[in-house]
This record gives C-alpha cells, sequence and structure tokens, in this order.
C-alpha cells in the first residue's frame, strides 16, 4: 500500500513543483557559427564584393570552409546540378559569371552555407500531447543561406537567400492518438493475406 501510495505521490510532487509546462519537450538547432544573428550574418555577406574579394579575404571575413563549420565546397559539377536542375534550363540562361565560372570547370569552386538557428517548442494540453492526440509545436528563430562562387580565387558571384524571423506554428491532431497509427500496420496485415 505504502509503495502504490508513493507511486502515485511522486508524479503528482513532479506536476505540482515544475508546472506542466517544463515538462513539454522542446528542441533546437544551432549550427556553429561566427554570426549570432541574422543581421550579422547579412553584414558579413554585404562585405563580399564579386570580382574583388579574394578567398584570403573571404578567411578573414569567416568564409572559410577549414575554419568555420558548416561551409561546403562545391565543384563546377555540383554548381551545374544547382544552377541547371533540369533540361528545361540552359547554360546559355545563366548568369554570365555563372555561366563563365561552370565552363571553366576546375577554376571554379564555391562555398555555400546553411545556418539554422532555430527553437522548437511544444505547448497545449500535456494530456494530449503525451498521448498524441493533439500536438502544437511553435518554431522560432532565423535561417540564412549564402552561395559565393569563386573563379581563380577571386569571388565571381554570390547570391543569398534565408528567413531573418521564423516564426511558425504546427498543429497534428490525431483523434484516436496512439491508435492513429495502427491504421497503416492493419493495412499491411491485410495486404499479406
Amino acid at each position: 500500500m505504502k509503495t502504490y501510495a508513493m507511486c502515485l505521490l511522486f508524479p503528482a510532487l513532479v506536476l505540482t513543483t515544475t508546472g506542466c509546462k517544463s515538462l513539454f519537450s522542446s528542441s533546437g538547432q544551432r549550427a556553429r557559427t561566427p554570426w549570432q544573428t541574422f543581421d550579422e550574418a547579412q553584414t558579413a555577406f554585404d562585405k563580399v564584393v564579386p570580382h574583388q574579394t579574394t578567398v584570403s579575404e573571404l578567411r578573414s571575413m569567416g568564409f572559410d570552409p577549414h575554419s568555420t563549420p558548416n561551409i561546403k565546397i562545391l565543384t563546377y559539377l555540383d554548381l551545374i546540378q544547382r544552377f541547371i536542375p533540369n533540361a528545361s534550363i540552359n547554360i546559355k540562361d545563366l548568369q554570365p559569371d555563372v555561366r563563365a565560372c561552370i565552363e571553366s570547370k576546375d577554376c571554379c569552386h564555391a562555398y555555400e552555407m546553411e545556418i539554422d538557428m532555430t527553437d522548437n517548442k511544444r505547448y497545449g494540453n500535456l494530456a494530449l500531447d503525451v498521448f498524441g492526440f493533439n500536438r502544437k509545436t511553435k518554431t522560432t528563430g532565423w535561417r540564412f543561406k549564402a552561395l559565393l562562387i569563386v573563379k581563380d580565387d577571386v569571388v565571381a558571384y554570390k547570391l543569398r537567400s534565408g528567413e531573418p524571423n521564423v516564426d511558425r506554428m504546427e498543429k497534428k491532431v490525431k483523434p484516436l492518438g496512439p491508435l492513429q497509427e495502427l491504421d497503416n500496420v492493419v493495412l499491411k496485415v491485410i495486404g499479406s493475406f
């Protein structure tokens, strides 16, 4: 009887002392980067001047794949896949600096950087969330992408995109809760007969 009472008392104490909000799961993505905000990344990117900025200057600005994490080195073949994804786009359709870089083959490479600084926090009714009936997630933060094409150790072209202010709400409702996932299992079992 005492162990049963203790088993009920412990969760009650946890709920009353921590609050339900702290029991929700949360996650985040943090890329190691010298820039802590979208504006800092944008300012560094704006300092890069095509046809002037050299690879050694890129290193001093923080765009060095050997010392700055999460920067990919792309070959001209990778650039072809990014800029000419299908037969409807011709190399003649590309921006002249991009086209010249791809045509120069081994004299060309690029640096691709993707920074994802987001936090995911669950909220709502804890019991409905735990059992999978109703899950609500709020995502906040920022994302920044940059592509720097280098030809003969000088930046030939630059391109950036991103989301300076990520603020999304996601809601997943499963009326049957954990049983909702069983529909695929039942269909597979029926299909195997």
